[in-house]
């Protein structure tokens, strides 16, 4: 008997004129996110279980529906269209990956994951890059890589000359100004002191300054560099800095849903975070950075103290969110393609994971070259850790040991949050509990067995064809010749050639990312994507000038930061004359700054500050160090705490409520820029949230504990609040609004008293959710 396919279950009514193909989001449209979706979470779903039956090379053709083809997924087969554009439960093929009255794959559901991918995917609009699948590895045109200016060595660009020599300040206004005379253009004015040093404390520390730090700094603005190396020396740059590569490098403490409905439990991944604040605290240069990430446990080391950081620093392979081994014939691929990816979007900006399947689209990164790199991670051994999570980890020995790490005290709230309530459904096995001062960390260590990866025609582990010698990027080679020992993974080798100044990608990578995050957009402003579906950058010889002056200073991010912030074109006004604005409205001229919304961290810290609550103490270890759980059988594990924001518990689908409105990322693939989009939920947020309220509370007894009247109360809540004196409007409209507040809370009243601390916190709270507590100008 004929096993039934998909296009035969489809029904006639579903007819290819209802659709336009134009519904479907084509290569040229997709953003370097939906691409990197496609590729990693549907294509290899599609190959696997699609495939056999539906493609051009199937033996027995099902019903005549192709689905190895975007257009011929819209075309469908003898019924119709198998998938509708941003209507997934209308879709026949989502239908029938749930075994919604259609059962695809026949024999075997696939894992909720996967198909709640697939329904993400339609409602994206179904973007889908794919034309033609070669089914074998071949080496990348030569005119492809010189067609890609992202592929060539970095250059050495003369600064421009420019008419009016009095305005820049060093060879980054040159560069600017240049463009903006080019243009017929002028630069916006200077930033008044007192925008300059809130821009500077938000953009260095990722917290506001008092007070008495802006008037100090009024009265002698000409102290401007010994404000930025004070920052810069502060130990809150680290952790506000590390933040940003903590988004680059997939960082949570806990693996996600894995396909089982659980959340398996990091409870040492909190490691990796503070070795990252550290680093950037201490100015550690980049290259060695990178190196101690990708290879650290090869490195050599001076000291025990030394062999652990570097130890620790290889958790940034390990952090990635991993689906159930017991349902996963791929799992050790998928590991292998989350570390490449990894490396290929954080440090490299190349999208290497869409060679995984078939030669890469667009960038001259063959399928060959996928799998050379996927040699050196085949050979490496990812240690995630512990026995709880049944078909998922590897060993409870599967940690590094570390040998000079002091014991970390339990932090107090764990004891309760952990023991004292009972798992509404623990699990098929007991949580695993480690020694309170256990010295371990996730990392990564060269495999026992060596050995280079076969390609996995289509992706598919189970198709092998022959080995591909280990090695690197073909289209990014450099001058000098690294050659990887035969009986070491490769991953050092990997490292040297990332961090070789003649690599074209990683220092430009990097500066790019410095760029943003002081001046809101990068100079390619896609960061995780300098291929050819990415941005070219709005000033590319400024960009190679810095990515070459970033390496001649020692690859220092700290120095590149500190020529940045003194430029005259970091230090303009966001407000400029009409001609620049109607003449570039998206600023790539880098005209005038531009205005930012507070990351949900910064954001959540100045409220903190605001109400005098913040502790400036690093925390120490994790809610769940040390415990190995399955956090969906738990009560919810997030607790008020007055620490900065880069120390809450961050789990995958569960992250602190007090951010989660902000577009904080998932953790789940590298996000180097994150979503600024406004919803409603952020308004939602400041008039509900539980910590906003509780915060509005605090500030308002602090302001009433000063035995003041309400005119000083409202100079010192905006002293607070936004490091300034409030105007004479503000102050009137204060009293007003605290007036209004006073009758409306008797009227509704039982007994007609009053309730001035409901009043104040109301008035607080207005403060606390104002615009300029949110952005920075």
């Amino acid at each position: 008997m004929q096993v039934p396919t998909l296009s035969h279950l489809l029904p006639v009514s579903l007819a290819l004129g209802v659709l336009g193909l134009g519904d479907l989001g084509q290569a040229a449209d997709m953003s370097p996110d939906q691409r990197a979706f496609f590729e990693n979470k549907i294509r290899p779903v599609l190959v696997k279980q699609c495939y056999e039956c539906h493609s051009q090379s199937s033996k027995k053709l099902g019903g005549k529906l192709l689905l190895d083809a975007p257009s011929e997924m819209i075309a469908g087969g003898e019924s119709g269209p198998a998938m509708i554009p941003g209507k997934p439960d209308d879709s026949l093929i989502v239908q029938a990956l749930r075994y919604d009255g259609i059962e695809m794959p026949p024999k075997k559901r696939l894992p909720d994951h996967v198909v709640n991918d697939f329904v993400t995917w339609v409602k994206m609009g179904a973007p889908d890059p794919r034309a033609e699948i070669p089914k074998v590895a071949r080496p990348a045109p030569a005119s492809d890589k010189a067609s890609l200016w992202s592929y060539q060595p970095v250059s050495q660009p003369t600064v421009p000359t420019v008419t009016d020599n009095a305005w820049p300040r060093d060879a980054v206004d040159r560069f600017v100004l240049a463009k903006l005379e080019a243009s017929k253009l002028a630069p916006a004015p200077d930033a008044s002191a007192a925008t300059l040093i809130r821009r500077l404390y938000f953009d260095l520390s990722g917290l506001p300054p008092s007070y008495d730090e802006v008037a100090r700094f009024i009265e002698n603005p000409t102290g401007l560099r010994a404000v930025v190396d004070h920052l810069l020396a502060s130990p809150q740059f680290g952790e506000h800095w590390g933040r940003h590569w903590l988004d680059v490098a997939r960082y949570a403490e806990s693996n996600g849903n894995d396909g089982l409905s659980r959340n398996p439990s990091f409870p040492h991944a909190w490691r990796y975070r503070d070795y990252v604040i550290q680093s950037l605290n201490e100015d550690v240069p980049y290259d060695r950075f990178v190196t101690e990430q990708i290879a650290g446990d090869l490195l050599p080391a001076a000291s025990d103290a030394q062999r652990d950081r570097q130890l620790i620093a290889t958790g940034f392979l390990a952090l990635g969110s991993k689906p159930a081994k017991a349902m996963n014939d791929n799992f050790d691929m998928d590991i292998v393609a989350d570390q490449i990816g990894t490396i290929g979007s954080g440090i490299l900006g190349l999208t290497v994971g869409c060679a995984r399947c078939h030669d890469h689209k667009t960038d001259p990164i063959p399928t060959r070259d996928y799998y050379a790199l996927a040699g050196i991670f085949r050979s490496t051994e990812t240690m995630w850790g512990a026995a709880a999570h049944e078909g998922l980890t590897a060993p409870q020995t599967a940690l590094h040991e570390l040998k000079a790490a002091p014991p970390v005290a339990q932090r107090p709230e764990v004891e309760s949050i952990m023991l004292a309530h009972k798992p509404r459904k623990s699990p098929a096995k007991p949580a695993f509990k480690y020694a309170e001062d256990a010295p371990l960390a996730m990392g990564a260590r060269d495999a026992k067995a060596i050995a280079d990866c076969k390609l996995n025609i289509d992706g598919d582990s189970k198709k092998l064809g022959a080995p591909i010698p280990r090695g690197f990027l073909s289209a990014c080679a450099t001058s000098s010749t690294v050659t990887i020992d035969p009986k070491q993974s490769g991953r050092l080798q990997l490292a040297q050639w990332i961090a070789s100044p003649q690599h074209p990608q990683t220092a430009r990578v990097i500066v790019n990312r410095v760029w943003l995050h002081l001046f809101g957009e990068g100079l390619v402003r896609t960061p995780d994507d300098f291929g050819t579906t990415g941005e070219r950058p709005s000033h590319p010889e400024l960009l190679d000038y810095l990515a070459r002056q970033f390496m001649d200073d020692g690859w220092s991010i700290k120095r590149l930061i500190r020529r940045l912030t003194l430029s005259r074109t970091y230090q303009l006004s966001s407000e400029c004359a009409a001609r620049l604005r109607e003449a570039d409205p998206e600023n790539r001229l880098l005209g005038r700054q531009t205005r930012k919304r507070l990351s949900a961290e910064a954001l959540r810290d100045a409220m903190l500050s605001a109400t005098g609550d913040l502790d400036l103490q690093p925390a120490k270890g994790s809610l769940i160090q040390h415990r190995d759980v399955l956090i969906n059988e738990l009560p919810p594990l997030h607790q008020p705490s007055p620490r900065r924001s880069v120390y809450l518990l961050m789990l995958r689908n569960s992250m602190p409520p007090e951010l989660t409105p902000f577009n904080l990322p998932d953790a789940i693939q590298v996000a180097g820029k994150r979503d600024a989009s406004t919803l409603a939920t952020q308004a939602l947020y400041f008039l509900n949230n539980t910590f906003v309220v509780e915060q509005s509370r605090r500030f308002a007894a602090t302001l009433q504990a000063t035995n003041e009247n309400d005119e000083a109360r409202i100079h010192l809540a905006y002293r607070q609040a936004f490091a300034r004196d409030p105007k004479t409007s503000e102050i009137k409209e204060g009293i007003d609004f605290l007036r209004e507040a006073d009758l409306m809370l008797a009227s509704s009243a039982s007994d007609g008293s009053k309730n001035l601390s409901s009043a104040w916190a109301a008035y607080c709270q207005v403060l606390l959710a104002s615009n300029e507590l949110r952005y920075v100008d």
